[in-house]
């Protein structure tokens, strides 16, 4: 007796139910398929467009298809920055014999406003910028181990990049090999850094073969920088200090440390060594998203970390020179959002609001306004470089909600 299909979603089943599951992926009429930038895989993977949005579509092994279904599950129930798991299909049957035997699907959500690193790659890339993404996925796999999410995968390819200020944020893809651990050993985080390294050169070395990276950047030294990163990042968020017992303001200071790399100090381990007159502190729980955390409960704006700082900036800036002594934050960030914020975005041309995330357009319009200002030797208000910025540099950005391109055939996200 056949098996028969099943969706596990209950959200997106209506939606699910209307594809051609009896038909290999590869062979998914033109119409279905939404031409979205993809990195390179092991499995067939097409973006779908269905009437809740663009959805990824993995063809991939039962038992595979619902552990990374599970792990996805587990990491958005954490806040972990990954992508968001849909369904699970099983028990597909070939409309024709020559299709032969159907494996199952994952679905997943398209990331919006998220790129592959080919794709950002592609647009001649400085090596700055190519530090700028290592740096996110060391941020990223710090986050996950955290967790203690083991990722057992590590790689540009696995991971997807959304602009965030003047930098990037990374996000997972891929937890195919990912697996939850009670407590996540030393040598096994170790062997995940020493995976991305491995992966990011091999990478790396691929890019300088199509021509899409300098011949004269040392691939080596630019992929061994996810590992240097990890390991700063990892002993400043975890690593025991010791401090002479009248300094308390030390503790202070570390937890303003952890703050300004986005990371919020819930409970410190302190302990006092008499004998020695020292006190010794270690970071017991911290979590991500400082600034987003403190942005979202004045504004209730949701946004990336680096752009949370950056907006956050703004209204004390605006506090500061718009508002009286007695005005606190809260109030300014509200005069800030209506007088400010909101009209700023509302000045952008609808058809244009694609192109970038809104935070991400009031943060390049603030830059712009500063250039300006530097350019003509005088101060430009916020309207006059709003109007400059949709005029000059806006047009041409690249639509990147959903950016759409020529599909290379040997390419697929994971």
């Amino acid at each position: 007796m056949k098996e028969s299909m099943s969706i596990t979603s209950s959200t997106y089943a209506s939606a699910l139910l209307a594809l051609p599951w009896d038909t290999p992926l590869e062979h998914w009429p033109d119409e279905l398929i939404a031409a979205l930038p993809r990195g390179i895989s092991r499995h067939i993977v097409r973006f779908v467009g269905i009437n809740r949005g663009i959805v990824a579509v993995k063809e991939i092994g039962v038992r595979t298809a619902h552990h990374e279904y599970k792990m996805l599950r587990e990491l958005q129930r954490l806040g972990a920055p990954s992508v968001r798991p849909v369904a699970v299909i099983t028990g597909r049957h070939p409309a024709i014999e020559s299709y032969g035997e159907l494996t199952a699907a994952l679905v997943t959500e398209h990331l919006e406003f998220s790129l592959p690193y080919r794709e950002i790659f592609s647009r001649d890339l400085t090596i700055e910028e190519a530090k700028k993404l290592i740096r996110a996925l060391s941020v990223l796999l710090v986050r996950m181990h955290l967790l203690n999410f083991y990722w057992g995968d590590v790689s540009l390819s696995n991971t997807l990049f959304r602009r965030d200020a003047d930098t990037y944020s990374a996000y997972l893809v891929d937890a195919e090999t990912g697996e939850f651990q009670p407590n996540l050993s030393e040598s096994r985080r170790l062997y995940d850094v020493d995976i991305a390294r491995v992966n990011i050169i091999g990478e790396l070395m691929d890019l300088q073969a199509g021509e899409h990276l300098d011949a004269s950047i040392d691939v080596i030294a630019l992929g061994s920088l996810v590992e240097s990163s990890y390991l700063e990042l990892w002993d400043e968020l975890t690593a025991e200090e010791a401090v002479d017992a009248s300094e308390y303001w030390r503790v202070s200071e570390r937890i303003d440390r952890l703050n300004r790399l986005g990371f919020d100090v819930g409970e410190l381990k302190v302990t006092k060594d008499a004998a020695k007159q020292t006190v010794r502190i270690r970071p017991v729980v911290v979590d991500p998203g400082h600034y987003r955390a403190e942005l979202l409960s004045l504004t209730g704006l949701s946004v990336e970390e680096h752009q949370a700082q950056r907006l956050l900036s703004s209204i004390q800036a605006y506090q500061a020179v718009e508002c009286a002594a007695h005005v606190g934050l809260t109030q300014a960030a509200h005069r800030w959002m209506t007088q400010e914020y909101e009209p700023t975005l509302a000045a952008v041309p609808s058809e244009m609001m694609g192109k970038l995330e809104p935070a991400q357009i009031f943060h390049e319009i603030t830059d712009h306004r500063w250039y300006l200002s530097q350019e003509r030797g005088e101060a430009v208000s916020l309207p006059e470089a709003t109007e400059s910025y949709v005029a000059t540099v806006l047009p041409s950005r690249r639509y990147e909600a959903r950016l759409l391109h020529a599909p290379h055939p040997q390419e697929n996200l994971s």
